[in-house]
């Protein structure tokens, strides 16, 4: 069995209105100095079989990640 760690962000130049809320309440907090926000999900994975990086990609194709608005990584540990 496999850990696998996806990451899912928004695509450069993809308007992220979640991230934006998030700068201005940083903003609004006191902390100066934050540029840009990006907000996206953190999946994690116990998969087994004899590639899963692979079958991670395919899930990310099929479900977890909007490929028209999305960029994903996958992270295979043991």
């Amino acid at each position: 069995m496999s850990r696998v760690v996806i990451t899912v962000m928004p695509k450069q130049g993809v308007l992220d209105p979640q991230g934006q809320a998030v700068q201005g309440a940083l903003a609004r907090l006191g902390f100066s100095g934050v540029e840009d926000v990006r907000v996206g999900k953190r999946i994690e994975l116990s998969v087994t079989g004899d590639d899963p990086a692979a079958a991670a990609r395919e899930m990310c194709e099929r479900l977890l990640a909007n490929a028209l608005i999305e960029d994903y990584r996958v992270e295979v540990g043991s």
